[in-house]
């Protein structure tokens, strides 16, 4: 439940805080006091939308703060779960849940299955046709999920042999597809006959021939200084220490380098030769290397970065055809299994689509009687049931609450109802029904005494009495019959301070209520009209309230 809300810059309200109750809590007080301000501020920390009017004047930011007492909810912290949104004139929001920061869809999410808002407003669980379902099989109860939960747990079995034949290629088309991509691959690798050194050589050939002209220049330069002025340098040299190699040792060592350094020389000369040779290049060669070269550059950015890798891939790759290949057997038994299973599903399906019809014309004669009752005479509550052909969590069936408010008019969606009071009614008699089933802890109901009141009003205030035994209720009213029925009641007025004004909020003792309801029902405060408010209070404890 909200223990309390805590408001501040928006509209009239300055520095607000209210701590509700469990059970029914009524707001009530002046036109214009800001009891709507405080709706609109619940539908702000529910995720609702914001305009920037709404923050006080001379404000630059406005903030909405909620304290939830809930002890059962995963993400209670000691309990509580503490819920705040700031927004700013910029348009800036700050969202907050237990401290953690979340975008304004995020807290949507969150607060959707904890506060239901019924009035004007979007944030009403019912208005959203994909919960229609789950409303319907709980007000079933125990008839449907024992077969749901069988059927739920074939469903995750189903969804499971799907995923697996999607790993293994068990659609029939998705199979081929990868096969001739991966025969496609498998064929281009083969066909370029890759060789693992081969790059490299290929890189050596096409820089000598980029770099042909330089090569032959430098060597025909080298080749001309040894071959005609080194080597006939060094062959008068060891003409002249021959004739000397007898007189010394020595001259006869240096003779025999000179000699080995002559002979290397010649030697040298014709590797250089068979080099300058090599730089021979025609331009076809030169075109077939750089084709050569950018077919491997090519298989590299497909398939690995060198070589080495691309023949790897291309092994891994035939090994995955191969278990393709072998995997028919395999993917025929899953196949079998997933109709096997599919089969037992239809046949729950079925089954619950029949236990839903039936229960869905009780539920719709339970509705239309708390329409009645609420004297909405002529509206007609339906329940429509689609079978569908797909399978999904809840079997095969789509559901949509639907009304004609009336006669003569056609059924529409619950969220195509224009009245706000009119549809506060509605949501009263479908929570009526559902309130021991309705998972939603809190319901707030804005606008429900629009163009109501005798019986009508009465039978309203039992109604919300029914809801609040199970439920937190926060209720804006005018009317005195319901807000007899308060278990706390709320006094809303503003002051004028400083030339400024602000709201304000009270919980009102028993006497104070006594006030206000008899202010409420005539307008002022008399012993007749004190009196009347009693004995409104007293229709309260006879109808079994505490």
């Amino acid at each position: 439940m909200i223990t309390t809300i805590h408001i501040k810059n928006i509209g009239i309200i300055d520095d607000l805080n209210i701590d509700f109750n469990q059970g029914l809590n009524i707001l009530t007080g002046e036109t214009g006091a800001g009891k709507t301000l405080i709706i609109d501020s619940l539908q702000i920390i529910c995720g609702g939308r914001f305009s920037k009017d709404m923050i006080r004047k001379g404000q630059d930011y406005s903030f909405v703060e909620l304290n939830l007492y809930m002890p059962n909810h995963p993400d209670a912290l000691e309990n509580n779960i503490i819920i705040s949104r700031e927004i700013y004139t910029n348009g800036r929001n700050a969202c907050k849940i237990n401290g953690r920061l979340v975008t304004v869809n995020e807290l949507k999410l969150f607060m959707e299955n904890i506060v239901d808002i019924h009035g004007q407003y979007d944030n009403q669980s019912l208005l959203n046709s994909n919960m229609h379902l789950s409303y319907l099989d709980n007000f079933i109860g125990e008839d449907i999920q024992n077969i749901k939960h069988v059927y739920q747990d074939l469903y995750q079995k189903q969804q499971s042999i799907i995923s697996e034949l999607k790993r293994n290629y068990g659609d029939d088309k998705e199979k081929q597809r990868k096969l001739d991509l991966l025969k496609y691959q498998v064929e281009e690798i083969e066909k370029a006959k890759l060789k693992i050194s081969e790059e490299v050589e290929l890189e050596s050939i096409r820089n000598r021939v980029l770099n042909s002209e330089k090569i032959i220049s430098s060597l025909d330069e080298a080749d001309n200084q040894i071959e005609n002025n080194t080597i006939d340098s060094i062959n008068i040299a060891i003409r002249n220490f021959e004739k000397i190699e007898n007189i010394d040792e020595r001259y006869s060592n240096v003779l025999n380098t000179l000699k080995s350094i002559y002979y290397d020389l010649q030697e040298l000369s014709r590797d250089m030769g068979g080099l300058r040779e090599e730089v021979n290049f025609d331009e076809q060669e030169r075109i077939n290397v750089e084709t050569r070269l950018d077919l491997i550059y090519s298989l590299k950015r497909k398939y690995g970065n060198n070589i080495e890798e691309i023949l790897k891939y291309k092994e891994e790759i035939e090994k995955e055809i191969e278990t393709i290949d072998n995997m028919e057997e395999y993917i025929f038994n899953l196949k079998n299994k997933k109709t096997e299973i599919e089969k037992q599903m239809i046949n729950l399906c079925n089954k619950m689509h029949e236990i839903r019809k039936e229960n869905s014309r009780k539920l719709e004669e339970l509705i239309n009687k708390e329409l009645k009752d609420l004297e909405m005479k002529h509206a007609v509550f339906k329940i429509n049931i689609e079978k569908t052909e797909s399978f999904n969590n809840m079997g095969q069936n789509k559901v949509e609450f639907m009304i004609c408010t009336n006669i003569g008019e056609e059924e529409k969606p619950l969220n195509k109802i224009a009245s706000g009071g009119e549809m506060s009614r509605i949501m009263l008699a479908i929570k009526t029904v559902l309130s021991e089933v309705d998972q939603i802890p809190i319901l707030v109901f804005d606008e429900i005494d629009t163009g109501i009141s005798g019986k009508a009003a009465v039978a309203v205030s039992q109604k919300l009495i029914k809801i609040s035994q199970s439920h937190q209720v926060l209720v804006v009213t005018h009317l005195a019959v319901i807000a007899a029925k308060a278990d706390n009641h709320f006094y809303i007025s503003k002051e004028v301070l400083e030339d400024k004004t602000k709201t304000k909020v009270k919980l009102l003792s028993e006497e104070e209520a006594l006030e206000e309801i008899a202010r409420i029902s005539s307008g002022e405060v008399t012993k007749i009209s004190i009196e009347h408010a009693r004995q409104l209070k007293e229709i309260n404890y006879t109808n079994g309230k505490q």
